[in-house]
């Protein structure tokens, strides 16, 4: 389960949440690393193995940080911020980093990605990539849709940056709400990135309970059958906790009641 349903204040406030995850059947969580300092993440890792909880690191930069910049000392901050949270990760006790940190959430230009940026991406990501190998921690880039990225927004984009990066430690996690927007087939898209997928997202079109909404799951499952996929289903669904992600009305009666039917309808169909 992502923490991101109760909003970004990451702190121990949201460890009754972490009972209740745990108690409600789930294997995991997906913990977002906004706060790189590493020190605040030992009290994580100490709740996280008293409830027998595995864990995911996931992480987002914004404008303030961005991989792409045309400003070399924020591209140097950038990466420098990234490998913070790399090292957050560590203490936290997950061998994986997700996220969308190849660039800037929300931030454009005007204009398709230049090659220029995308050679500033594939240096800067080779880099990263090698110091969270040096500390056993996997990259797992994601592809947004149109309107939050410009860089990559498809499977095929993000297929080509990985391959560009070309490192062991840089690996591809897939998130059904943007792939949904922009590919013609969620089952041919986790086909294609099958070789380099090691994470997956399970999201509703609207961000609300899965399998409530058109995302169409008999073509996800069957294609995570066909490439025998062995990682984690995770269910990410904002409210309007998340500013971000522009949800102004309600869309399920609690957090509990989305978590409960998610869960409910993962394990009916996989």
């Amino acid at each position: 389960m992502n923490l991101l349903l109760w909003g970004t204040e990451i702190n121990e406030d949201i460890f009754p949440v972490l009972e209740q995850i745990k108690a409600m059947g789930f294997d995991g969580v997906e913990v977002p690393i906004f706060d790189v300092n590493p020190e605040n993440w030992y009290t994580w890792r100490k709740k996280l193995d008293e409830l027998g909880l595995k864990r995911i690191a996931v992480t987002i930069c914004g404008a303030d940080f961005n991989q792409i910049s045309p400003d070399e000392n924020m591209r140097k901050a950038t990466l420098e911020r990234n490998k913070r949270a790399v090292d957050c990760a560590l203490v936290l006790g997950a061998d994986l980093l997700t996220g969308p940190y190849h660039s800037a959430l929300s931030h454009f230009t005007g204009k398709p990605a230049t090659q220029q940026e995308w050679q500033w991406a594939v240096e800067n990501l080779q880099e990263l990539a090698q110091y969270a190998d040096d500390l056993g921690i996997t990259l797992g880039l994601e592809y947004l849709n149109r309107f939050e990225s410009y860089l990559v927004s498809s499977a095929d984009e993000l297929l080509k940056l990985v391959e560009d990066i070309n490192h062991p430690a840089c690996k591809i996690m897939f998130d059904t709400f943007h792939a949904n927007i922009e590919e013609k087939s969620l089952g041919d898209a986790i086909r294609k990135l099958s070789k380099h997928l090691v994470h997956v997202q399970v999201s509703e079109n609207d961000r609300s309970t899965v399998g409530k909404g058109n995302v169409d799951w008999e073509d996800v499952f069957k294609a995570l059958k066909d490439i025998n996929y062995g990682g984690w289903l995770s269910i990410e669904a904002f409210s309007e906790k998340l500013p971000a992600a522009n949800i102004w009305r309600k869309m399920f009666d609690s957090e509990e009641q989305l978590m409960r039917e998610s869960l409910s309808f993962l394990k009916t169909h996989v």
